[in-house]
């Protein structure tokens, strides 16, 4: 415990860190601390989830535009947002293939609110920066796509340009870092800004961040204390929106980066690169996935869509060669059928990849096998937030705000289809067994399933 910092530490502080020290101890599916949950897998464990509802347990408004997902820690929710001084931005949704950004140079206000689990009550708000924004978004883009990540006693907050925040749980300002400009556009047309997307990961004292922009990427480990840059490693690569995850093994700790021309793995401790592949979808987003010895690695656009199954002691240049779809350490891949704006989910055995048009595609996870490929629903709608899981039971959500609950397993089974009312772009974050989405202009909790 950080005895210096005791004269100014809150009760509702103290109790958190209570929590985070007894974390070991602590029963599975209560924190959701970063982008899809422990370790990206985006699955809870160890409480009954919904497969129905008729309404919402609480319903708390939140302005402006943000895709960031909500996170969890204990009983607080902690979620961003950027508020244009402009009265209404438009989001353009669906599935459509413009690459233009959004001519607006209104004064935005970025902002980090945290709430209270159990009601929704909003118990701090905080803004970060204020000003035009130094760089445009997409039209289905904002300019708060990054999702906080929380380890019971810090938040940090990427906003891109606009800088990179580290709060406490009561929404004190600790340090914040400039990386100055990160441009995220499509490469082959410099003009088109679409918004900075990864999010940053809290391992133990570090936060990690990857970079991938028009000039000079990276990917980097700060001191989650002060800020400090412990490593930066640079990448050869475009833009791309991916968060990257931490692989913990014991023969090595890992930071795996999904991408175009660079997909890596970096040692968590120096940032020396481990291994390589390329040959990836030009736009990458998906996250990458870690179950058991497998990295899941998926992109989907241009002339590329593969998904690799490669292996955690992956050493040196991995990429196949012409013909190839495995080697020494790729266990499987497939050529076309990856995700573009999904990022993959494992349960149980199986390999579960959503596509943009709602195409939901199993796998068997350690040899590749298709079990099945559906469309959820008639078609038509967009598909952004990627799939949840807990209780037997994958939630994907559609643009339009239509969640699907499939039952997980080799059959493709809808078990309901339920509304939220609003459009929903972020992906949502499951703590025992409720359910929150984060909506166009609310975070809302579906109660937990009664036992």
């Amino acid at each position: 415990m950080r005895m210096t910092r005791l004269p100014w530490i809150s009760f509702g502080v103290l109790l958190l860190l209570a929590t985070r020290h007894s974390v070991g101890g602590a029963p599975s599916g209560v924190h959701w601390p970063s982008f899809r949950g422990p370790q990206a897998s985006g699955v809870a464990e160890g409480f009954k989830t919904p497969e129905h509802w008729t309404g919402f347990k609480w319903r708390t408004p939140i302005p402006g535009l943000g895709h960031s997902s909500p996170v969890i820690w204990g009983d607080r929710i902690f979620v961003t947002t950027a508020v244009s001084a402009k009265a209404d931005e438009p989001l353009k949704l669906g599935l459509y293939g413009d690459i233009e950004s959004v001519a607006d140079n209104a004064s935005q206000s970025w902002q980090v609110f945290c709430l209270n689990k159990k009601n929704g009550a909003i118990l701090w708000k905080q803004t970060a920066h204020t000003g035009v924004p130094k760089s445009k978004r997409h039209p289905k883009s904002t300019h708060a796509n990054s999702t906080p990540a929380t380890d019971g006693w810090h938040v940090v907050c990427f906003f891109g340009a606009e800088g990179l925040f580290c709060y406490d749980v009561d929404g004190r300002l600790l340090w914040r870092k400039d990386f100055g400009m990160l441009d995220a556009g499509f490469f082959r047309v410099p003009g088109a800004q679409w918004g900075f997307g990864s999010s940053p990961v809290i391992h133990e004292n570090r936060v990690l961040v990857q970079c991938d922009v028009q000039t000079n990427s990276f990917i980097a480990a700060l001191d989650l204390e002060d800020g400090r840059e412990i490593w930066r490693t640079p990448r050869q690569d475009v833009p791309t929106w991916t968060t990257p995850t931490v692989c913990v093994r014991p023969e090595r700790a890992q930071v795996i980066a999904n991408g175009y021309r660079h997909i890596g793995g970096y040692d968590l401790r120096t940032g020396q690169e481990l291994w390589k592949l390329s040959n990836a979808g030009d736009i990458p987003v998906p996250t990458p996935v870690v179950a058991d010895d497998l990295i899941f690695i998926t992109s989907a656009h241009g002339r590329q869509s593969p998904i690799y199954a490669i292996r955690t002691d992956a050493t040196g240049d991995i990429t196949l060669r012409p013909g190839e779809s495995t080697n020494a350490f790729i266990a499987w891949s497939v050529s076309r059928g990856g995700n573009y704006m999904q990022t993959p989910i494992v349960v149980g055995d199986h390999l579960y990849c959503g596509k943009d048009n709602g195409v939901v595609t199993c796998f068997t996870a350690r040899i590749g096998r298709q079990q099945f490929s559906e469309r959820l629903g008639p078609g038509g709608s967009g598909f952004t937030a990627s799939p949840v899981a807990a209780d037997g039971k994958i939630y994907f959500t559609s643009e339009a705000g239509t969640v699907f609950v499939l039952q997980a397993g080799p059959q493709f089974q809808v078990l309901s289809t339920q509304e939220l009312g609003e459009s929903c772009m972020a992906t949502p974050a499951i703590s025992e067994g409720a359910l929150y989405f984060r909506t166009r202009s609310h975070v809302v909790a579906v109660a937990a399933a009664k036992p």
